[in-house]
């Protein structure tokens, strides 16, 4: 009895809470009453890519590819992430579910947990690795201690979270306008120690290129195709179609685009030998080289807001598809699934995760590209029915041993979208293939 008593007041307080911060629908589609407005759908995809990670990734595109190609790669890449988070964002938007309901339909009602399953636990690994680099910088910035640093940040984002959508909105408020400031002021800052020539003109590190268009295209690709495959999770909140466009533009190409020029316009023109954007040659490292005191503590306040961004919306979706899986509320499972990112970040252990997690995110594609082919060509209307489906698990299979094929035979090429593009292939010619053997079988 005290059993099912505590379990009767753990649902209780979560209704309580529910009612106070807003539901989050995590095992219903969002009702149109519910929806939130054009301008908070923005801010909440608007702070997630706009971060200084972003900001490294530029600086590595343009190391390794020089600026004129790390500038089409980013363009080119951008633009195809807007097409294939604005396609999943607009399924979301017409159904109102979240990533996890509408898998159940594509893969089945229990085949689902292994595609949500998958980016729920990479999504809250990079919540780890994020909320790692957070105490890592802020300690070896200012010679405080690592762990309580990386707890206090794991503290903060585990807040953000437990608000819910709301909460997304509102460190979107903060973490875009210092980014904006500060990004565009670093930029411009170190631009002005050479020429716009000589930027534009910057050839790679020590003047050599070793980074393919292909590769380029899925390093940009890579850095958000995790939380875009499960954009359904914040773009079920928008009220229309136009509405869930325009957020997921705001992300990709602008927010995304802005956060790697600033980052690849600073190294094309300090033109740093051997530069490390993941140490201290990032716009951290430049705030704070100039040693003032009013810009040491602005940089401090920027990393915090800035990584908290993405370390909530990790920790958002991750929560969800998990909630989701064990049938319980999206706040409890940011609790527990932030406290086990703490750990994993505190204990210094993040950094052999990152290799993992993009060994892992080769899997991502191919899963977003079944879903457009189902829902877009297939079966726009259906509904979660079976409990597995094989089709798109076949697949699914065959896209990722492409992905691992293309990565390791022809690393020339993109291995992002190559795997998209077989298995969205590969689905649609099974579906065509058994609806047309099924049509010669069926008698006059």
């Amino acid at each position: 009895m005290s059993g099912q008593s505590n379990s009767g007041l753990v649902h209780q307080a979560e209704g309580q809470i529910d009612d106070l911060l807003g539901h989050e629908f995590e095992h219903e589609p969002v009702p149109m009453s519910a929806r939130r407005s054009v301008f908070s759908v923005t801010m909440v995809w608007l702070g997630f890519p706009m971060i200084i990670t972003g900001a490294m990734t530029g600086s590595i595109l343009v190391l390794g590819m020089g600026f004129k190609n790390a500038l089409v790669a980013m363009i080119v890449g951008n633009l195809i992430m807007f097409a294939y988070v604005g396609a999943l964002g607009l399924i979301g938007t017409r159904r109102g579910m979240n990533f996890a309901l509408i898998a159940s339909i594509v893969f089945g009602k229990k085949g689902y947990v292994l595609a949500s399953g998958l980016l729920s636990t990479l999504l809250l690994g990079w919540y780890a690795v994020q909320t790692g680099i957070t105490g890592a910088l802020i300690s070896s910035t200012y010679g405080l201690n690592y762990v309580a640093m990386t707890i206090v940040a794991g503290v903060l984002y585990i807040g953000i979270t437990f608000v819910g959508v709301k909460g997304l909105h509102y460190i979107g408020l903060a973490s875009v306008p210092l980014f904006v400031l500060l990004g565009v002021w670093v930029a411009a800052d170190a631009a002005s120690t050479t020429t716009a020539a000589a930027i534009f003109g910057y050839a790679g590190n020590n003047g050599v290129a070793n980074m393919s268009m292909g590769v380029g295209l899925t390093v940009v690709i890579a850095l958000f195709i995790d939380a875009g495959t499960v954009t359904a999770d914040f773009n079920r909140w928008a009220p229309g179609a136009r509405a869930s466009l325009f957020a997921t533009f705001s992300a990709f190409p602008f927010a995304n685009l802005v956060a790697m020029l600033v980052g690849g316009v600073m190294t094309a023109a300090l033109a740093v030998p051997n530069a490390n954007p993941f140490g201290v040659d990032n716009m951290f490292g430049y705030m704070n080289g100039k040693q003032l005191t009013w810009l040491s503590i602005l940089a401090f306040i920027f990393l915090y807001a800035n990584l908290g961004s993405v370390c909530s919306h990790c920790l958002y979706n991750a929560a969800t598809g998990w909630s989701r899986i064990l049938g319980t509320n999206m706040r409890l499972m940011a609790v527990v699934l932030g406290a086990i990112g703490i750990v994993v970040a505190a204990g210094n252990v993040w950094a052999f995760f990152i290799q993992w997690l993009s060994l892992l995110g080769i899997l991502v594609p191919p899963i977003g590209a079944i879903i457009l082919v189902d829902q877009y060509v297939l079966r726009a209307e259906a509904r979660a029915e079976a409990d597995w489906r094989a089709k798109p698990f076949i697949a699914w299979g065959i896209g990722s041993l492409c992905a691992f094929a293309v990565e390791n035979l022809m690393p020339g090429l993109s291995t992002a979208i190559s795997a998209a593009v077989v298995a969205g292939i590969v689905y649609g010619a099974i579906a065509r293939v058994e609806s047309s053997t099924e049509k010669v079988a069926r008698p006059a």
